[in-house]
């Protein structure tokens, strides 16, 4: 009789790291060209207008100026700063 466990393989020990998904700059706030604005799976949040949509699905900024979100929150737009 064996009298040491065996060499078992455990089916568990494998996590991956957090995606970071979600809105990363809200209506309102400022952007530059190039600043990530949705971290997303699939379009969740749709582009409008100033804002490119990466191959992953991430919405970021085309221009400078403010984040706005219009249908019921569910487009992303990037509008001028008006000149004062």
């Amino acid at each position: 009789m064996a009298h040491k466990k065996g060499q078992g393989s455990s089916r568990n020990g494998r996590d991956s790291n957090a995606q970071r998904r979600g809105v990363k700059v809200y209506g309102g706030q400022s952007v530059q060209p190039g600043c990530i604005i949705v971290r997303q799976c699939g379009t969740r949040w749709r582009p409008g207008k100033g804002v490119g949509l990466g191959t992953d699905f991430t919405i970021y900024s085309l221009i400078d100026g403010y984040v706005k979100f219009d249908q019921n929150g569910r487009r992303v737009n990037v509008v001028e700063a008006p000149a004062s």
